[in-house]
């Protein structure tokens, strides 16, 4: 459908553009609608090797998320297309640093939307060698739109490498070694740049479903030579490869929930909060809804036993409890429990149990922000509110398992420890691309910022060591 959609909005904004990019448009007599015909199909995709270019490949992790490295990725767009995309960023968030903030955050961004940034074709490159005709878009949600109207032009990119594989058929089913799909986070708020990668990390060394990220230097070329935009975290797409290899079997339904219901409050159930990312055309929800009913069921006061044997036919309570102690002695405030976002629900075919799995981790590792992060006992959480929490809390059966994970946890993958030895290797790993962006392109003031925000990490470690011995005795 996006495919579609795409190129009509595109027709709107090249109308003006440079005969490089569009040599025509054409009209629709039926529904009267402008469809974008590009004059810039007549290429040669020379670079074209079936390990880095096919969809035959299989996902080379070793060459796109190498843990030890900060790699280089380019980008160049026409300048009709680059402005094609700020065109529609101001129509979606208005005028570019309208807030004043300078570049930093919190300096404004109260709008969002519902729609998406258009996607346009662009060139990739990456160590020597090109990808052709990629479809990129600016991508985010308040983070995207505090970013534009601070003034800072260090936006998240989405890239899809077959995207416009309808209009230019050599680059059908493109692959960038393997991935079809890639997110360029920006590191929005935070100064360490060190969040986004790290707590990814660590939710799949704890044996959950989670992206692999890398470290990766951005370079934008749209139409005046390569500019530096920073340093980025490059992420893997949930509905790309990590279903296709965490997962047995990705044929299942793959849910992005976004919306009051996806509190999974009583009553709060609507089909668009759960937005299909995979088998968009089955119009069925029933998965979702058998959660809703047997989390809901009066059995959880009345037979605790039979409520959990019924809930546990439709989650993977035990990826859910080990989910929740992980996130909640990292601390991480901008997902369930305080935000209706940031997690995916995948129905593994497996087991046919609905499956957890965190997404948009640049918050985490901190206290947070609004109300902050979940405390580990959950004191003052509404229940009826976020029930997936404070329903499961409740039971003993489950506390007990969430607290066994609580302490697995701080004594694992998150002891103080490891994670400071981690903090420090990645932090001398980046400092000199982290410290080396320039205003504009960035979240810092100055250099000297990231060091302290490293060692606010550091210190960070040692509290949480602390809270979870105080909470489990």
């Amino acid at each position: 459908m996006k495919k579609l959609f795409f190129p009509i909005i595109l027709a709107i904004f090249f109308t003006a553009c440079e005969k490089e990019d569009i040599e025509t448009t054409e009209t629709d007599e039926v529904t009267e609608t402008s469809v974008v015909v590009f004059d810039d199909t007549d290429f040669e995709a020379t670079d074209w090797t079936s390990e880095t270019h096919s969809n035959d490949a299989d996902p080379n992790f070793a060459e796109v998320f190498e843990d030890n490295a900060v790699k280089r990725i380019d980008i160049v767009v026409t300048s009709s297309r680059w402005q094609a995309m700020l065109t529609d960023m101001t129509n979606l968030y208005g005028t570019f640093g309208s807030s004043g903030g300078g570049g930093r955050p919190g300096g404004g961004g109260t709008s969002f939307s519902d729609q998406d940034p258009v996607f346009v074709p662009a060139e990739v490159f990456y160590e020597g060698k090109e990808w052709y005709r990629v479809g990129i878009r600016f991508k985010g949600n308040s983070s995207l739109s505090s970013t534009w109207s601070s003034g800072n032009i260090k936006l998240s990119f989405k890239l899809d490498f077959d995207e416009f594989e309808d209009d230019y058929p050599q680059i059908k089913n493109q692959r960038f070694y393997g991935f079809k799909k890639l997110s360029l986070k920006n590191n929005y708020n935070d100064k360490s740049f060190l969040r986004e990668k790290v707590a990814a990390d660590i939710f799949r060394n704890a044996g959950l479903a989670s992206s692999h990220t890398a470290f990766y230097t951005l370079y934008v070329d749209h139409g005046d030579g390569p500019v530096y935009f920073g340093l980025y975290t490059l992420v893997e797409e949930v509905d790309d490869t990590v279903i296709d290899t965490q997962f047995a079997n990705n044929d299942g339904n793959l849910y992005q929930p976004d919306g009051d219901g996806a509190s999974f409050a009583a009553g709060t159930f609507t089909e668009s909060v759960f937005v299909k990312e995979t088998n968009e055309d089955a119009a069925d929800w029933s998965d979702i809804q058998s959660l809703f009913t047997a989390l809901h069921a009066s059995t959880r006061t009345s037979d605790a036993t039979a409520w959990r044997t019924n809930l546990e036919a439709v989650l993977d309570t035990d990826v859910f409890l080990k989910y929740l102690a992980v996130n909640t002695v990292i601390q991480n405030w901008d997902t369930y429990g305080r935000m209706t976002h940031n997690y995916f629900l995948y129905n593994n075919p497996d087991n046919n149990l609905l499956t957890w799995i965190p997404w948009d981790n640049n918050e985490a590792l901190q206290t947070g922000n609004r109300e902050g992060s979940l405390p580990l006992n959950f004191s003052g959480l509404s229940a009826t509110q976020w029930p997936l929490i404070g329903y499961l809390y409740a039971n003993s059966t489950y506390k007990a398992q969430y607290d066994t994970c609580v302490e697995e946890v701080i004594n694992g993958v998150f002891s103080a420890s490891t994670i400071q030895a981690t903090y420090t290797t990645y932090a001398a790993l980046i400092e000199p691309y982290a410290t080396t962006e320039t205003r504009g392109y960035s979240f810092l003031n100055n250099s000297s910022e990231f060091q302290s925000a490293v060692n606010t990490l550091k210190t960070h470690a040692t509290q949480r060591a602390t809270a979870v011995k105080a909470y489990l005795e």
